[in-house]
């Protein structure tokens, strides 16, 4: 039973996201009494968010959904500096211009979980660009660099674990937590903003943002985290061995998508339904307890749920039904990621190795060749073993696809194009 009474504070808490809260009570109270409007930072480092950013935009989303205003902070003023918080070397400096693209390709993916517009609870995006852009540095330091004392900030983690594995830390990336407590200001002065969330490596930028607020305007601020999510294994969520779990369809295909939910760990089922679905929970309390061979259908049930929400019923539909064909019936699905490759392609001999690199299911040809190696490699379900073989436009008649498969999970379709 939730010990919270506003419907914010006790859905966050019935689905697990709640790991840190400045002040649960006061939080509660306020959200449980008035609308509250609360943000989180989201740096444009990547043309795509993924995997791990997903938790943050459901914070947002159960936000928005029990009455409150969320705000899409993204930094396009933050990223020209690069958080330190869990790194271990300093990022790489991105362009103006690669900043903004990479903004302009990572907006369309929350339209998906948040409705904006001009009403009271509806969503705003913003951009701390505008007003990081104009700071007069000599000004900003003697207005708001007074409050921070670089004894404190060599105490947050973020700081002191990157000092103790003997890695630079920059002056550059040394001021980001700064800026980030004066979005918090900035956002309470334009927006009321109350709340910062984010994960709980941010705390400590989180409450340096809340006395900060304190400090120079009086004012009233609360921060919430999640704890950082691993899987039951100890993985970090939203990275694989392929790289990472991207929220654009561009960059990762619907199918891959639904494909890496579907992987989940058993013991992880019941925690990713309550954090990335909207089932009700006396559904999800049934599904955790499946065993065996039946924990599978829960699984699926988690990966069309989820991509659902990020990428429309009707292609997590589709995604499920590919699954289906390719695992469960053993033939080739349209609904498979696909590559076109040209006719003179093939008429000049395209090798193996090269056709599994190009398909995306490798990084190299040195890795095809230790999957052929291992067994782990076929062409229409028939096992390669020459690591010199060739693909010939013969193994295209009709024009019918070619199923290439890494082990038993990784599928793709190499298709003949004409010119």
């Amino acid at each position: 039973m939730s010990k919270h009474n506003s419907d914010f504070m006790r859905e966050l808490e019935t689905r697990g996201y709640i790991h840190q809260c400045t002040d649960h009570e006061k939080l509660d109270e306020l959200a449980g009494s008035k609308t509250i409007t609360a943000y989180i930072g989201f740096d444009c480092t990547a043309s795509s968010l993924h995997v791990g950013n997903l938790i943050g935009i459901m914070m947002l989303r159960k936000l928005q959904q029990t009455g409150h205003k969320p705000i899409v902070l993204m930094g396009g003023g933050t990223t020209k500096v690069g958080d330190p918080s869990g790194k271990d070397e300093s990022r790489q400096l991105l362009t103006d211009e690669k900043i903004k693209a990479n903004m302009e390709s990572i907006k369309g993916v929350f339209s998906n979980f948040l409705t904006f517009g001009d009403g009271p609870t509806d969503a705003l995006m913003i951009n701390n660009a505008d007003w990081l852009d104009r700071l007069n540095y000599i000004d900003f330091l003697r207005d708001y660099g007074r409050h921070f004392t670089i004894n404190r900030m060599l105490s947050f983690d973020s700081v002191r674990l990157r000092l103790d594995r003997e890695q630079p830390l920059t002056f550059l990336e040394f001021n980001y937590m700064i800026l980030q407590a004066f979005d918090f200001l900035e956002l309470k002065r334009r927006n009321d903003c109350i709340l910062q969330m984010g994960g709980s490596d941010q705390w400590g930028n989180i409450v340096n943002g809340i006395e900060l607020g304190r400090r120079v305007d009086g004012a009233e601020l609360f921060g919430l985290t999640t704890a950082l999510l691993t899987t039951s294994s100890g993985a970090k969520m939203g990275k694989t061995a392929e790289g990472a779990v991207w929220l654009n369809a561009e960059m990762l295909s619907v199918y891959d998508y639904w494909q890496y939910w579907r992987n989940t760990e058993d013991a992880d089922v019941g925690r990713f339904l309550r954090l990335f679905s909207e089932l009700p929970l006396d559904e999800i309390e049934r599904l955790e307890k499946l065993e065996g061979a039946e924990i599978n259908d829960a699984k699926k049930i988690l990966a069309t749920a989820v991509t659902t929400l990020a990428h429309g019923r009707k292609n997590a539909e589709k995604a499920a039904e590919t699954a289906t064909q390719t695992f469960e019936e053993g033939h080739a699905s349209a609904g498979l990621p696909q590559t076109e490759i040209a006719r003179s392609e093939l008429e000049q001999g395209l090798g193996v190795l090269s056709a599994f690199v190009q398909a995306g299911l490798a990084k190299s040809n040195s890795e095809v060749r230790k999957l052929i190696r291992g067994g782990g490699v076929r062409i229409d379900d028939a096992p390669v073993s020459d690591e010199k073989a060739v693909l010939t436009l013969d193994q295209f008649e009709g024009g019918e696809p070619l199923k290439l498969s890494v082990g038993k999970k990784k599928h793709a379709l190499l298709v003949l194009r004409d010119s």
